[in-house]
């Protein structure tokens, strides 16, 4: 080495050096401040800054603040804001790169607004920096009302995108955060929201850690997220929002979370009120305090003293746990105005603005899953003759916006998209025909029946809103506070579907475009039409997207995040958290479209998957490639898959897991080779009792369009495998 490289190294040692040790010093110096402003404070005082709506300490100069805020996909419930997919869908783009976009769009809005409301001296509720999102459950169960909010069945999936996310709203700095982001609902929380509130999960402690827990740790360890929220239900016996073995042992010993950890609203009342494990609210509060709770979503706190007056808590108690409620507030820079904090400024101009509503319809786009394609139906002409468009969800925003959603002044609807994208030449009818909830009965002989039937092509719009699935009382025409207790459509819009089936003429085109947030019973759907889209909830954006999708402005490319069974009376029971029979991992049967599955424009080749690793070791990396080429003549996505399978996959083990994916554009005639990495712990196996290991014996990794499941091939996936021995 030279002697200017070796100066350039030295100096370049030291500036890494310099930087390590500004930056903790500027966190100790924090940590001290917060401990300074803690000990100026009376017990009342620091009581009243562990519930959600803060009345601030105005002698110390600390502002009012409410720490509820949303935004699972766009700023909620404050106002106008960008409104993207519902999770679910952005799930379906398996795009991290995206996510993390909209992440940073969404706390840059956050952001603009929350200096807004600060100028016009408005403190109260959706108007802070602590988002309470993303939601990182495992959508075991279709009939789940919330599964909308989550980003599918795959801990690794939901981990990824996930984690993509919490860095898009928390920026870059090494120290100040843009806005703050919450892992939810930790942990094992995924209905029935009827029995949430008293419930006991008692999973396997194989299925806690191979399914319930990994995404949470990815946000934490990977992504440094400052939020956890606990759940409403119990595990092993202990409110989750009051449980020592998640929140102190696991989140913080184990994962060394330093963040803070907030309650699900009114879930300390459930300690007592619902699980009956404490007596009063002075006991459930103790509980949580010393289970590792920060921060309240509710009032029971109030009751801490009364605690500290039993001797159930102490004092100090309440002091470590107010340190990382303040310690957030100075890392958003806004405990005291900070001159330091690089996120103020931001203009209100940005919110829906047009480069974030062009974001908002990507997303869209990338989102919506193509299932059926009968003799390449799709795209259609913009010059064809004579269109016809049914189903209420054409017109309906509701029908787009999905959960915790916010409000835009721009709303494409899918009938707008259409219109708006065929010639001036073509004729277009529409027609709601029914309501998303069963009124009374279809009239087979209905002018709107006989007009779908007869159409050149009919566009009929069928599937779910936020009145039949959704969050507890949220949806107020479900059958059960929520979920659904069947994944079947409602009878109204089946029975509407069968009579334009057995009306259509012989030159009737017929393509069902399905909205909701979670899987739906297509048999009668795929049997009867030609084309089959999956929309979810996309957003503001919607029409638009879908338009550019059906006359081939763009190209499918959104894959299936969860498996569609065949019927929901071959599930397990609802409440049964074993992961036995759910997900593309362990079902055996009842699917009618899996995991990662999704159709496009075009035809795509996979070459042979080649094993680069000449001699896999036990212990150590595994590389393989595969070539993909589009043979197509038009410009493709494809979402490369990789999975799993361990040696004990028809013995406890999953049959596959997904271990990577990567998105890849290729132009028509284009190849290009995928190169994928399995890190030794993406094989190993958990055992019954949650530890995981590497096994002797064979391993078989596939690389597809969809999960390696008999009805994977049965579709015509693509599937290439390579097997070898540790």
């Amino acid at each position: 080495m030279n002697t200017r490289i070796l100066f350039l190294s030295l100096t370049a040692g030291l500036l890494l050096s310099a930087g390590a040790f500004a930056q903790e010093s500027k966190e100790a110096a924090m940590h001290r401040k917060a401990a300074g402003i803690i000990s100026q404070m009376t017990l009342g005082e620091k009581i009243s800054m562990m519930m959600n709506s803060t009345p601030g300490v105005k002698r110390l100069g600390i502002k009012p603040y409410d720490w509820w805020n949303e935004a699972l996909h766009g700023v909620a419930r404050n106002g106008r804001a960008t409104v993207f997919p519902e999770p679910i869908g952005l799930g379906a783009t398996f795009d991290p790169e995206l996510v993390r976009k909209i992440g940073d769009i969404v706390s840059d809005e956050g952001r603009a607004k929350f200096e807004k409301s600060r100028e016009a001296g408005n403190y109260s509720r959706f108007t802070g920096l602590t988002f309470w999102a993303p939601n990182v459950n495992i959508f075991r169960d279709p009939r789940w009302g919330r599964g909308m909010e989550t980003y599918g069945e795959d801990p690794f999936l939901t981990g990824t995108l996930g984690a993509a996310y919490v860095k898009g709203i928390q920026g870059e700095d090494p120290f100040y955060l843009k806005a703050a982001a919450c892992a939810k609902h930790f942990a094992v929380h995924s209905g029935p929201e009827s029995v949430r509130h008293s419930y006991n999960a008692v999973p396997s402690r194989k299925d806690l850690y191979e399914t319930y827990l990994p995404a949470f740790e990815k946000l934490v360890r990977e992504a440094d997220v400052e939020i956890v929220m606990g759940a409403y239900n119990r595990v092993y016996g202990e409110s989750a929002s009051g449980s020592k073995f998640l929140l102190t042992d696991l989140l913080r010993d184990e994962w060394g979370f330093d963040g803070h950890v907030v309650s699900d609203c009114g879930a300390i009342d459930d300690i007592y009120g619902g699980h009956r494990i404490a007596e009063d609210a002075a006991q459930a509060s103790a509980i949580a305090i010393k289970a590792g709770l920060n921060l309240e979503c509710g009032n029971s706190f109030h009751a801490l003293k009364s605690a500290i007056d039993r001797g159930l808590i102490t004092e100090a108690d309440i002091d470590r746990a107010l340190e990382p409620l303040l310690m957030t507030q100075l890392r958003l820079g806004i405990l005291y105005d900070d001159p330091d904090c690089p996120y103020y400024g931001i203009p209100a101009s940005v919110v829906g603005s047009p480069e974030h509503y062009a974001v908002a319809r990507q997303a869209a786009v990338e989102s919506m899953v193509l299932l059926k394609n009968d003799h390449d139906l799709l795209p259609l002409r913009k010059d064809i003759q004579n269109v016809y468009v049914t189903g209420t969800a054409a017109t309906d925003t509701y029908s787009m916006m999905g959960n915790y959603y916010g409000i835009s002044d721009h709303y494409s609807t899918y009938l707008q998209g259409i219109v708006s994208h065929v010639s001036d030449g073509t004729n277009v009818n529409y027609k709601p025909a029914y309501t998303i909830v069963p009124t009374r009965d279809v009239n087979p002989g209905n002018f709107a029946t006989a007009q779908a039937a007869q159409a050149d092509y009919t566009i009929m719009f069928m599937g779910n809103n936020g009145t039949t699935e959704g969050e507890e009382s949220d949806a107020i025409s479900s059958p059960s506070i929520g979920d659904r207790l069947s994944i079947d459509l409602p009878e109204n819009q089946l029975a509407f579907f069968r009579n334009v089936v057995q009306m259509r003429t012989p030159n009737n085109h017929l393509i069902v475009v399905i909205t909701g947030g979670s899987p739906i019973n297509l048999q009668e759907i795929a049997a009867g039409a030609d084309a089959v889209i999956m929309a979810w909830y996309p957003g503001q954006e919607g029409g638009d997207a879908l338009a550019e999708l059906l006359f081939g402005e763009k190209n499918f490319s959104g894959r299936l995040p969860i498996t569609f069974p065949v019927s929901s009376d071959l599930l397990p029971a609802f409440d049964d958290y074993t992961m036995q029979g759910r997900t593309y991992k362990y079902m055996t049967d009842n699917t009618m479209y899996p995991f990662g599955y999704g159709l496009s424009y075009g035809s795509c080749e996979y070459g042979e998957l080649s094993l680069l690793t000449r001699k896999p070791k036990l212990g150590q990396p595994v590389e393989v490639e595969v070539p993909v080429s589009n043979t197509g003549t038009v410009a493709r996505t494809e979402t490369v898959q990789l999975y799993v399978s361990t040696p004990n996959a028809l013995a406890g083990a999953p049959r596959s897991q997904l271990v990577a994916f990567e998105r890849i554009t290729l132009q028509p005639g284009e190849s290009r080779t995928v190169h994928f990495t399995v890190m030794p712990e993406q094989m190993k196996e958990f055992q019954q009792d949650g530890s995981a290991r590497l096994q002797k014996g064979s391993y078989t990794i596939t690389a597809g369009t969809a999960a390696p499941t008999p009805r994977s091939e049965e579709l015509g996936a693509v599937l290439r495998s390579v097997s070898f021995k540790l």
